[in-house]
């Protein structure tokens, strides 16, 4: 996303979201604990806009996504949403549907590490945002459930029938996205779809860390690195690899390239500056 931005002033508070940034790690944390975090209409809007003001004004290095209480996300709350689409007409319901993808996208998009820690449920569109993120921390009550078969729509809801396949395979993926079945934190583990399994308790502390780690590194050459996967997952060999001399080539411009070597010949660790 371009760091240029309009007229518009910085987001003071946002409703729906509890949001802090420190140290260059922001915090995001769906607020809702009584009803397992389920998202609502504002929820959505708020994750894409946050994601999107967050990726132009580069005030954070890395994002933790969390769920406040008992649950990282249900999904999207059967009254306030599933009542409510009842009602609406195609344009309608188009229109939301292309906003929930818009929530994935900019996670994907987002020029820095999104690490979702997860702890109980991540059902429906909250499995999806833990599957669109960078890193998925999880302890061992964590359960993931691509429920959107279940509620008669098609389980490829907001990029999962793209992005499940490239981090489970193929065949794990139909069976999650037909069937909707739970997967329990050591399934997900033997799969692939957790990045690392703690001990309990422990998925907030784990994941802040690795973000402090992310947020104290390279953060260009991590921005590149998250760009590349992205878009090489449909690319031929030949262009990808273009891609990747291309970025490396611009790269080799930047002050952490020099920064690296100084510091190799200094014997001192390197001072990232994210250039």
């Amino acid at each position: 996303m371009s760091p240029f931005t309009g007229s518009a002033a910085r987001t003071p508070r946002w409703e729906h979201l509890s949001v802090d940034v420190t140290d260059a790690v922001a915090t995001v944390t769906l607020a809702r604990p009584a009803k397992l975090n389920a998202l609502t209409f504002g929820a959505y809007a708020d994750l894409r806009d946050l994601l999107a003001e967050l990726s132009r004004e580069r005030s954070a290095r890395a994002l933790v996504l969390t769920g406040e209480g008992g649950g990282f996300c249900s999904g999207g709350d059967v009254d306030e949403i599933i009542g409510a689409t009842l009602a609406m007409d195609t344009a309608q319901l188009l229109d939301f549907n292309r906003m929930t993808g818009q929530v994935v996208r900019a996670v994907r998009e987002a020029p820095f590490p999104v690490i979702a820690a997860v702890h109980g449920v991540a059902a429906g569109a909250g499995a999806v945002l833990a599957l669109a993120a960078d890193f998925r921390i999880a302890d061992p009550s964590a359960r993931f459930a691509f429920l959107f078969t279940r509620v008669g729509l098609s389980g490829g809801d907001m990029g999962a029938a793209y992005l499940l396949p490239r981090v489970v395979g193929l065949g794990h993926a139909t069976r999650l996205l037909m069937l909707g079945e739970p997967v329990r934190a050591p399934e997900a583990e033997r799969i692939g779809l957790i990045s690392q399994l703690t001990e309990a308790g422990d998925a907030d502390e784990t994941a802040l860390a690795l973000a402090r780690r992310l947020a104290g590194g390279p953060a260009l050459a991590y921005a590149q690195t998250k760009a590349l996967l992205t878009a090489e997952l449909d690319m031929p060999l030949a262009a990808a690899v273009e891609l990747d001399a291309a970025t490396q080539a611009l790269l080799m411009t930047g002050a952490d390239y020099r920064e690296f070597h100084a510091a190799f010949t200094q014997k001192r660790a390197p001072k990232w500056e994210g250039r």
